[in-house]
């Protein structure tokens, strides 16, 4: 098989859609069809089975893709044109959700930007930003849900447990009752969330009260950022991640208004595209974030 076609097909495999492949190896997505095409036509087989959004590999591009990869990325590598030898000390583009990003993964990651790494930093919502690793936009995501599909490989990053919090004078007001008595006493309190369908929140109603949270914001804001600094300064009652609040509820300028014993848990997962070019930098991001995400 032609070299060419060859790496033209592991940057589709990689990237999950004809355009990306094109982007990332500098040629038009006309040219990495009619490639793809003749590769089919070499093989005697269907490669990739054409979505509304990108392609999906089919079981013969798996093996095919296993069985050439390593080799492939090694040959480009020792002729000058493979990713050791154009990004050893490339940046790392990384991306996640804003508050976990900004309050956790950035500041445990400074020791390796003050040794040499850099850092290019996007953040959004866990689909679209899997859907730009897919097309090589990012080497590393943090996705608050296991990826499905086999393109990305994932790896459980740390599990967020969520808390009923709000400021102090709150608290004080209602003096365990949602304890003692249920949620029904919040019904004077106002609720302060991240979104109008209020995802935490409705989660941790149902987990943890078995039953449905039926009310409607009286503010959204689409940063838990935004949400803990309204709630501390006395807006109402939210959810939050306990990671993203721990300070506070430490320090006492936020209240846990309910302590139970099985709380809502997500797992965030560290998740990286099959064949990301063998940059350094990226294992040791990867390795640092997976060694202290449990800690957070």
């Amino acid at each position: 098989m032609d070299l060419n076609l060859v790496r033209t097909f592991l940057a589709v495999y990689r990237s999950g859609s004809f355009t990306a492949a094109g982007q990332l190896l500098g040629i038009s997505q006309p040219t990495v069809t009619t490639q793809v095409r003749t590769l089919e036509r070499q093989a005697g087989r269907e490669l990739f089975a054409r979505l509304p959004r990108g392609v999906a590999p089919t079981e013969y591009a798996h093996d095919l893709a296993a069985r050439v990869m390593d080799p492939l990325d090694a040959l480009l590598a020792a002729t000058g044109h493979g990713p050791a030898a154009e990004g050893a000390t490339a940046p790392v583009h990384l991306a996640g959700p804003a508050e976990l990003l900004c309050t956790r993964v950035l500041p445990a990651l400074a020791p390796l930007v003050a040794d040499g790494v850099q850092l290019r930093v996007a953040t959004g919502l866990t689909e679209p930003l899997l859907d730009e690793l897919r097309a090589g936009r990012h080497d590393l995501a943090i996705a608050t849900s296991r990826p499905r599909g086999r393109t990305l490989t994932s790896v459980p990053l740390l599990d967020e447990e969520f808390v009923l919090v709000a400021a102090p004078a709150w608290a004080e007001r209602l003096d365990g009752r949602v304890t003692t008595e249920g949620p029904g006493v919040l019904h004077t309190v106002p609720l302060v969330t991240y979104a109008e369908d209020l995802p935490i929140a409705r989660r941790y109603w149902r987990h943890v009260f078995d039953r449905r949270l039926n009310r409607r914001a009286a503010v959204t804001v689409p940063d838990l950022r935004g949400v803990l600094a309204a709630v501390a300064a006395g807006a109402g009652f939210t959810v939050l991640p306990r990671y993203l609040c721990q300070d506070e509820l430490a320090a006492g300028t936020l209240v846990a208004l309910h302590e139970t014993d099985d709380p809502p848990i997500n797992t965030a997962y560290l998740v990286q595209r099959p064949g990301v070019p063998d940059n350094p930098h990226t294992t040791r991001v990867r390795d640092h974030l997976l060694r202290l995400g449990p800690t957070w």
